[in-house]
């Protein structure tokens, strides 16, 4: 199983996509707001660089092998995910 992390903020389209995605294929996952919470938001950055949402984590259950996913890409989780498109 994949541990998976999804910052997002609240009126992110795509971030709900994402979470959807993830509920439609039973997939757990832990959200992380960073509209709320700024420490959730030092850490998206300093892990990808990026100011924008979703920034997606998926890695093996004890942290290791992280991939980061930016933005709401079908094709890349289910890879990283190892699920049918």
């Amino acid at each position: 199983m994949k541990k998976v992390i999804i910052y997002t903020t609240p009126t992110c389209g795509y971030c709900k996509m994402a979470k959807a995605y993830f509920k439609d294929n039973n997939i757990a996952y832990i959200e992380k707001d960073v509209a709320i919470d700024q420490s959730a938001a030092d850490e998206m950055i300093n892990k990808s660089g990026q100011m924008g949402v979703p920034v997606i984590a998926i890695s093996d259950e004890d942290g290791g092998n992280e991939q980061l996913i930016i933005g709401f890409d079908q094709s890349a989780l289910a890879s990283a995910l190892g699920i049918g498109v």
